[in-house]
């Protein structure tokens, strides 16, 4: 498959496909870590060649914890993609991120339990650095993207990845506000690791639709909350993307490109020829 999609686009909750796209054509990609959640529709918008993969599947039937992130990040990795916008709901646990803004969190804190954090193992160890989680050069892209729009947009914050399917409690929101986390949402993790795994540019844009459960004046999360503030926002969302597109052929001033680099642990000639097979797309040439 070619290397000429400038990005690959996650949509979550409420955003499943990409309007405006030209010269459409759908794709199911096998990788050796199963399906992804969706097909992928590849197609053109202002001009770019862009992918677009639903993370919960078309209906959003796969919860949290049962989102296949290996594949999907690994199938976006084989089309050519070098860079991943993710578009997702969070609540807010700041009063000054209210709903219907945007935020372009800069820290994770991975608070889930039950997922597949990482690409390598059966006889090859890598300890890949994720100290800044999201790639600073396609995150201010998107900020300059989203603010073109008009929209309310916040730079920076700590995103807390929580399990789910469920909300938060209120002593759980509570907790998180103490230990100084800006918005909540399910699925940034492992979704970033991955990423930088695969040496991609990730980013999020996150969607405040709520204030969580720790809002003493603000009625609880619901699902209906979520779906209202989202469906208000797909425009913002895909006007965005469409701003993106003109600047997104400029070079990176990132390092996620060779991120693995200084990554392996193993010894190569220790690494079992099966998992040579296949990681070949992720670590091939580093293993010669």
């Amino acid at each position: 498959m070619n290397d000429q999609i400038s990005a690959g686009i996650i949509g979550g909750s409420g955003l499943y496909a990409m309007q405006g796209l030209e010269d459409t054509r759908e794709v199911m990609v096998e990788t050796p870590f199963g399906k992804p959640s969706s097909p992928i529709m590849i197609g053109r918008l202002a001009g770019k060649k862009i992918a677009f993969l639903a993370r919960h599947g078309i209906g959003h039937f796969i919860n949290p914890t049962e989102v296949n992130y290996r594949a999907n990040i690994y199938a976006l990795k084989k089309i050519g993609a070098r860079r991943i916008v993710s578009i997702s709901a969070c609540g807010s646990l700041r009063e000054d991120f209210r709903p219907g803004d945007i935020v372009i969190p800069d820290q994770i804190f991975d608070h889930t339990r039950e997922r597949q954090r990482t690409f390598f193992s059966g006889g090859l160890v890598a300890h890949i650095g994720v100290a800044d989680p999201f790639c600073p050069d396609l995150s201010q892209r998107i900020y300059d993207a989203v603010k073109a729009c008009g929209a309310t947009v916040h730079k920076g914050g700590t995103l807390i990845t929580i399990e789910g399917p469920r909300f938060s409690t209120k002593a759980e929101s509570n907790v998180f506000r103490t230990w100084g986390m800006s918005i909540i949402g399910m699925t940034a993790s492992p979704e970033a690791f991955l990423a930088r795994e695969a040496e991609m540019c990730y980013t999020t844009m996150a969607h405040v639709t709520d204030y969580d459960v720790w809002h003493v004046t603000a009625e609880p999360v619901t699902v209906d909350m979520v779906i209202e503030t989202l469906n208000k926002n797909t425009s913002i969302a895909q006007d965005s993307i469409r701003n993106l597109m003109a600047t997104i052929d400029e070079p990176e001033t990132c390092n996620c490109t060779d991120a693995l680099s200084n990554a392996l642990i193993t010894n190569p000639a220790v690494v079992p020829p099966e998992t040579r097979v296949k990681l070949d797309l992720l670590v091939g040439k580093y293993l010669k």
